[in-house]
């Protein structure tokens, strides 16, 4: 037993640096959650008067509150839904393209947009989908629709958002759904062609119940992610004019503790933020427990 913790312990080591830096960039900033319960002054520090859930008590007083907590769970919940169910239709039809090259080149394609950051992302989307000089307006007028503000009306821009976050981060969801694919024992399929059945009939009675695992894994783990609407992105795609439809809890937070200055009101909205996806988190890997199997340690 000894010989083996020995042999472990250049993993251990290996891990190391990350947890150090978890330690300081993840932990240690938690020393800061007495704000919110304190009003904080700068100046003061630490020391600032303690109030108890008073900023607590201001922040469900605000009257955008409730349409802010809807508008990140509106938009998260779509994005959640969208980013299973498209990529698993893609890593099927990529599993159907027996041409080596062509199958590479387009999980290539796909995957890149993964790398660019939402702020170039950002510029290109804002250039893109311009009502006046955007390339996809260009294309509704030739079809005869009249242009749509898709990142300034607020029935449109939700849609947007979670089309946009698609496009850029399918690519890398169906990698993961491909190497399931490769799990699956060749023998099944031929077992199936023995019995006559289809490509269609091989799919639905092979591909995807080999695919199931990896799919209610995905599935229990994306629930901790039901209030993370994504901050990076919408913050360089919306404008006060969506602020009915677009504003989050993050960008909520940056607008009251970066721009307002109300530092106390800020981190109670994020401490109530962590505290919730906390509980959706521990579910979430209870459920990957229970129904696939999946454990941490």
């Amino acid at each position: 037993m000894k010989r083996k913790s020995f042999s472990e312990m250049p993993y251990h080591l290996m891990l190391l640096p990350g947890v150090i830096l978890v330690l300081i960039y993840s932990y240690g900033p938690m020393f800061g959650l007495v704000i919110a319960f304190q009003d904080f002054i700068p100046a003061n520090g630490f020391k600032s008067d303690w109030i108890g859930f008073d900023n607590f008590t201001y922040i469900w007083s605000l009257p955008d509150t409730m349409n802010v907590l809807w508008n990140t769970i509106y938009i998260s919940l779509m994005k959640i839904v969208a980013g299973l169910i498209f990529p698993i239709l893609i890593s099927l039809l990529l599993n159907e393209v027996n041409k080596s090259l062509v199958k590479r080149s387009v999980q290539t394609l796909i995957y890149l947009p993964h790398f660019l950051s939402w702020i170039i992302l950002g510029g290109i989307l804002i250039d893109i989908l311009s009502p006046s000089e955007g390339i996809v307006n260009k294309g509704l007028q030739l079809l005869g629709i009249q242009p749509i503000f898709f990142l300034g009306n607020n029935d449109w821009f939700p849609y947007t958002v979670v089309i946009t976050d698609l496009w850029k981060e399918f690519g890398f969801s169906t990698i993961v759904y491909l190497a399931a694919l490769t799990s699956i024992n060749p023998v099944l399929y031929e077992a199936a062609i023995v019995d006559g059945a289809n490509r269609w009939r091989q799919t639905w009675h092979v591909t995807l119940p080999g695919m199931i695992p990896i799919i209610v894994l995905l599935t229990t783990l994306s629930l901790g992610n039901v209030l993370n609407a994504g901050f990076d992105q919408i913050f360089n795609l919306y404008s006060p004019q969506v602020y009915e439809s677009g504003d989050i809890i993050d960008t909520l937070v940056y607008r009251l503790g970066l721009v307002d200055a109300q530092f106390g009101p800020a981190t109670a909205v994020g401490l109530f933020k962590s505290v919730v996806s906390f509980v959706f988190i521990s579910v979430s890997y209870l459920l990957a427990y229970r129904l696939a199997n999946y454990r941490i340690f």
